[in-house]
């Protein structure tokens, strides 16, 4: 009894017609079906087209000997390394980012994750090289995205769907963490990009450069949220664009922690008034900080104070925060005061090595001054810290340095001291703990411009830079979530990151058509890494 049987191609999509001629097998006693392939099933008309059979065309004689004519299989048949993309596969579920990228993003998640893959797996590699890495691996869209499909990729990830992947990706972190707040600046070559703008170049490039703003929370240790900014952007400037972005957002319990460069009096005042939690670094130079300072600088070298396991002395004081606030009514200012907590801190240590730094360059200057070979770019130093007079006696020049010593007392009073403000933490060992554990952002630029190879991107329109930033980004969730566990359970004492991916990457998986997906042996050593990373190793056969 013939039938014809159709079946589809997961690599190509093709769908291949195929007569099913059963038959009693008298060794198997029982009934067993031979295939036939007829052709593929044109996807308009649903008409079988005959395939041709390998080998037409050329000398008959060369057929004949090979047999070539006969070569037809009944099924399809794949093997890929498919260790390192399970594991991918199983984050994504994990957190999320598979599910949110498929609402967002329903015709093109699968080629986005792809991407992200392979960024992560081919450390600083161009997407040139895409092709070569889809043909050996297991991945999420399992065909290859040639470069220019790769831009085209890139260009039609929109904003309204960019913002809801970053909406839905924040309920689900959503906890009761700081998130760490920074900028970075990245360069570039281009003159195709509207926001490129010289700068305060972090890194001391002397190109233009494009800023980028993150926000990465610090018990999660995960990012996900970022702003693209126009390169001249300065940091103090971000933060009221910060509070709007997180209002749209619908994020209303927000604790940031930021470095000093951020500390602006407005900034502070906008924190306060909409109700947000902040752990913010201040100069010492303050006015706000050398006034608190001044009053508890003796106390403040008690042992009480004294902390052993930072080796640290600190204290914390409340004061008060005023600002102005219209009435929602008539728009009259009035004064609003909040409760807020000063952290003040002096490192011993730290003093020292200033000093010594300070000592080295007094020494330098006066050298320089004394002997008459000053310096063009010291003449500011020169002035501030000493007195140089010039007299001739007998047709001798002698030249008189005299220090300044109160200025050098000065500039000396307050080496070790730092201050945090805050209108949340009262306990100033836990404001340090919090406050440290913001490194976490610079180590996520790293990641982003050397491993994920963003440090000048090779884009020439907006558009294709925001999409490639965005992948980037979803990038960034996987090495984060990595790097955390390999941190937690100890594995950066016998492995790099590397290491780790490139021991499961070649995990193979084996597929046919019409069975189910099947992969390679484990070893002992593949199983207790997924288990380190908090997923279940993919089942094999024994």
């Amino acid at each position: 009894m013939a039938a014809i049987v159709y079946q589809t191609c997961k690599e190509t999509g093709i769908v291949y017609a195929y007569e099913s001629i059963s038959y009693w097998s008298k060794e198997k006693k029982q009934s067993r079906a031979r295939r036939k392939l007829l052709g593929q099933v044109d996807p308009t008309t649903k008409e079988i087209i005959p395939t041709r059979k390998r080998g037409t065309g050329g000398d008959p004689k060369t057929k004949e000997a090979s047999g070539s004519d006969s070569l037809t299989f009944p099924f399809s048949a794949s093997r890929h390394f498919y260790g390192a993309t399970y594991l991918f596969d199983a984050i994504g579920e994990k957190l999320g980012i598979t599910e949110d990228l498929k609402k967002c993003f329903p015709d093109t998640y699968q080629q986005l994750l792809s991407t992200a893959y392979y960024l992560i797996l081919e450390d600083k590699n161009a997407l040139s090289r895409f092709p070569k890495w889809s043909a050996l691996h297991q991945h999420p869209y399992g065909k290859n995205i040639l470069s220019q499909r790769s831009s085209e990729l890139f260009s039609s990830i929109t904003e309204e769907a960019r913002e809801y992947f970053f909406r839905l990706q924040g309920k689900r972190r959503i906890e009761q963490e700081y998130w760490a707040y920074d900028t970075t600046s990245i360069s570039s070559y281009s003159q195709g990009l509207s926001q490129l703008r010289y700068g305060l170049n972090k890194e001391g490039d002397r190109l233009p450069q494009i800023n980028l703003a993150l926000l990465f929370g610090e018990s999660s240790n995960l990012p996900f949220y970022y702003r693209k900014l126009a390169g001249n952007i300065s940091d103090v400037k971000t933060v009221q664009h910060l509070l709007a972005d997180m209002n749209f957002l619908g994020y209303d319990q927000v604790k940031l922690v930021m470095d000093r460069g951020f500390y602006r009096e407005v900034n502070i005042s906008d924190l306060c008034q909409h109700h947000l939690k902040f752990l913010i670094a201040g100069k010492v130079s303050l006015k706000l900080v050398k006034t608190e300072l001044d009053q508890v600088r003796e106390s403040l070298r008690s042992w009480n104070h004294y902390h052993p396991e930072y080796d640290l002395y600190a204290c914390t004081r409340t004061i008060t925060w005023t600002y102005e606030q219209e009435r929602p009514c008539n728009r009259d200012p009035v004064p609003v005061e909040r409760r807020t907590y000063l952290h003040l801190y002096l490192n011993s240590e730290k003093a020292l090595e200033d000093e010594k730094s300070l000592n080295e360059l007094l020494c330098r200057l006066q050298t320089e001054l004394t002997s008459g070979k000053r310096n063009p770019d010291h003449e500011k130093q020169y002035e501030k810290y000493f007195i140089v007079k010039t007299t001739s006696k007998k047709g001798v020049t002698v030249t008189t340095v005299t220090a300044k010593q109160e200025v050098m007392d000065e500039a000396k009073k307050n080496y070790g001291y730092f201050a945090l403000l805050s209108n949340d933490i009262k306990d100033p060992i836990l404001a340090l703990e919090i406050y440290r554990n913001k490194d976490l952002v610079e180590k996520a630029f790293g990641n982003l411009k050397e491993r994920l190879n963003f440090r000048r991107p090779g884009v020439s329109s907006d558009q294709s830079l925001d999409g490639k930033l965005f992948v980037e980004f979803i990038a960034l969730i996987y090495l984060s979530y990595l790097k955390k566990k390999m941190q937690e359970k100890k594995l950066f004492q016998h492995f790099t990151m590397q290491e780790v991916l490139d021991e499961l990457d070649i995990i193979e998986c084996f597929e046919q058509s019409g069975k189910k997906l099947r992969v390679g042996e484990i070893t002992k050593k593949q199983q207790e890494l997924y288990e380190a990373m908090d997923i279940t190793p993919p089942t094999s056969l024994h």
